[in-house]
């Protein structure tokens, strides 16, 4: 175990620097979880920490490690989300000068915050659609002003930063967790958690989360080596990274028990099963480790289990569509592409003899604008339990009518919903 045992000692010391800084957050016995798992489900609640997120751990870890004329020069970092806070944050702290270079999608709210964390010695830059224009604009100004570049996860500092969550793990419970969940985006914190609790508690399982859309992770494991994903699904955005770290990925492949993936909409479900029954306000990056539960039920009956809940910067705007996603994802939320026969009284039939007692049209648009008694639409419709999809089928069919169900056509689905 080469890499963590150097890991530990840079822990320790980040230990040290962070106490300037961060919050030392709580774990929290989760009482609902812990019964619906038949276990002890203690949270890890990085979502209160200062910037809402476990991000400024890395950042601040690694800047206190820069030199005085480093500093001076000023330090660059290309992020979307809570890593640009985390560093923000820092400048702020430590009266430094920093640039920040974002993706000109980021959200309104994000760019608004990483100012407000930043204050007169953040200068945010706003550039090109993605991620990896953001990254080579930043590059850019690290060239041409001779400014250091802040990694958001492939650096040992930020790692050894991240480590320290690890360390307010263990220090924080009677007896060692029987496993830890820890979600993996570029791989940091899984790395840097993984390290600590796996020196301290070799038995203690590791369980790295990702997102079904973005296991850039997994795919590496199974490769040997680090690979760059092609395609990925940028939902849950603080997790969706088409490539993770050399760094991680070394740590990670000695200190990690095992790698799961949590669809995209289970994320939803349980961000909003966590509002609803604890008020608790998670980003879809800090529901995966609780939402993995699930896929783990059988093994953690009865043991000691910690999930880090890794931020909540959760944008409310963005709410009706988590929603959406859980109903879909539940079995509960369909679309069709329906042509009703060109007669009077289609539409009326297909509400009386199609639509179940309980089945709610939620969206319903003609294709054409002229004409509209008659031909293709769009429907949207609501269930209220998985099992009445097979009836309204049925029903469907019985009619004779010509469908096309867009759930099961993801060029349809994103061209159409």
């Amino acid at each position: 175990m080469g890499t963590t045992n150097v890991m530990m000692e840079h822990i320790v010391r980040a230990h040290h620097v962070l106490k300037e800084v961060i919050v030392r957050t709580p774990l929290q016995r989760d009482p609902i979880l812990s019964a619906r798992y038949d276990c002890n489900v203690y949270l890890k609640r990085e979502d209160l920490q200062v910037v809402r997120s476990f991000k400024i751990r890395g950042a601040y870890n690694k800047i206190r490690h820069l030199s005085e004329e480093e500093l001076q020069r000023g330090i660059v970092c290309a992020s979307a989300g809570n890593h640009a806070q985390g560093v923000a944050f820092s400048c702020q702290a430590l009266r430094i000068q920093g640039t920040i270079v974002m993706p000109s999608t980021t959200p309104s709210q994000k760019v608004t915050q990483v100012k407000r964390f930043g204050g007169t010695y953040v200068n945010v830059v706003l550039t090109g659609d993605t991620y990896d224009d953001a990254y080579e604009a930043a590059m850019k100004i690290c060239g041409e002003n001779g400014m250091t570049f802040i990694h958001p996860f492939d650096d040992p500092y930020i790692v050894a930063g991240n480590g320290t969550v690890g360390m307010e793990i263990m220090e924080s419970l009677d007896a060692p967790a029987d496993y830890a969940f820890v979600t993996i985006g570029g791989g940091g914190l899984a790395a840097g958690v993984g390290s600590y609790i796996k020196t301290v508690s070799p038995n203690t399982r590791i369980i790295g989360v990702e997102p079904q859309g973005a296991a850039s992770m997994s795919e590496a494991l199974a490769q040997k080596e680090v690979v760059t994903l092609q395609h990925i699904d940028k939902f849950v955005d603080g997790a969706a990274v088409k490539r993770v770290g050399q760094l991680p990925f070394d740590i990670c492949s000695q200190v990690l028990d095992d790698v799961i993936h949590v669809p995209e909409g289970k994320a939803c479900t349980t961000i909003l099963q966590l509002y609803n029954e604890s008020a608790i306000v998670v980003e879809p990056a800090g529901a995966l480790t609780i939402a993995a539960l699930d896929l783990y039920r059988e093994q953690i009956r009865g043991k000691t289990v910690v999930c880090v809940v890794s931020g909540g910067n959760n944008d409310i705007d963005r709410m009706q569509e988590i929603k959406e996603r859980s109903l879909i994802y539940e079995g509960l939320k369909y679309y069709f592409t329906v042509n009703f026969p060109q007669r009077a009284g289609a539409l009326r039939e297909f509400l009386q003899e199609v639509l179940g007692p309980n089945d709610d049209i939620t969206r319903f648009e003609y294709y054409k604008k002229h004409n509209k008694d008659n031909g293709a639409a769009l429907v949207g419709i609501e269930l209220q339990h998985p099992d009445d999809y097979a009836p309204l089928l049925e029903r469907m069919k019985k009619k004779n009518l010509t469908y096309i169900e867009v759930n099961k056509d993801s060029v349809l689905f994103d061209l159409l919903v």
